[in-house]
């Protein structure tokens, strides 16, 4: 992989991890335009070093709320923090046991299937749609909605569903205030990152070539700081209810992927 090809694909990565219109969809996309000609499991690891690089501009970002959270599973004391705390774990398992046990088929789906992509990004779509229309609330985030908003988390593994927008949408849709909802959703996958790499670096799955250190690591810089812009603004933008341009937008995208996919 090129050097400006990893830094496009960073800055896509950056945007679209938490502008609702799949971060992963779009990674197989412009991989397919780039020509990037990867084997499956070397084109998860590229989006895998990505996905940490936002999921660090998550933490800087959320600093404060990292902190609570830590604080909260280490005091031992029933109260506000280590409540949220067990929520972000209760929303975590969905995830964590679709990853571990789908994990080699949840690889071939990132090798190029443009049009399968597509249909995923219909259907983000239409959960974004959806989710601009719900009524406005103050309710927080319940054990219940935890788990449910868990099951959307694992279900946007699929390249094309996008994790911020099922997660936000499914809260929204539950009745979540949109502020909390944003908050959480972008919280409940930093654990799930890391965790992913510690894995993958136990395992010694993580093993770059040599040729590929630099690339990947300009993908890593382009992909944090792109992810630190975009993470404040899609705050604003879920407050002010501007998802459905967004589900115009993956709308329009998926079936130009599925398109290009089927007779491209």
């Amino acid at each position: 992989m090129e050097i400006i090809d990893a830094i496009i694909l960073g800055i896509v990565q950056g945007l679209t991890e938490f502008l609702p219109v799949s971060s992963s969809g779009h990674l197989e996309l412009g991989k397919a335009i780039l020509g990037d000609n990867s084997i499956p499991e070397e084109s998860l690891l590229f989006t895998v070093v990505l996905h940490f690089a936002t999921a660090l501009s998550t933490i800087v970002v959320f600093r404060k709320d990292v902190w609570t959270i830590f604080r909260g599973l280490f005091q031992f004391r029933y109260n506000e923090e280590t409540l949220f705390s067990l929520k972000i774990i209760v929303s975590m398992i969905p995830a964590a046991v679709v990853g571990l046990v789908f994990e080699e088929e949840l690889e071939g789906l990132f090798g190029g299937n443009v049009a399968f992509v597509g249909y995923m990004l219909t259907i983000t779509a239409l959960l974004l749609y959806l989710a601009d229309k719900a009524r406005e609330t103050e309710k927080k985030v319940t054990f219940l909605n935890a788990f449910i908003i868990g099951i959307s988390q694992a279900i946007a593994i699929l390249p094309g569903i996008s994790r911020s927008g099922a997660t936000i949408s499914t809260s929204v849709l539950l009745g979540v205030d949109k502020t909390r909802a944003a908050r959480f959703s972008f919280l409940m996958v930093v654990p799930l990152i890391i965790g992913k790499m510690a894995k993958d670096i136990i395992g010694g799955e993580l093993q770059f070539e040599s040729e590929q250190t630099l690339a990947m690591g300009a993908g890593f810089v382009a992909a944090f700081i792109a992810g630190l812009a975009a993470c404040t603004w899609m705050i604003q933008l879920v407050k002010k209810s501007k998802l459905t341009y967004f589900a115009i937008y993956c709308f329009v995208v998926g079936f130009i992927a599925i398109g290009f996919g089927l007779w491209g």
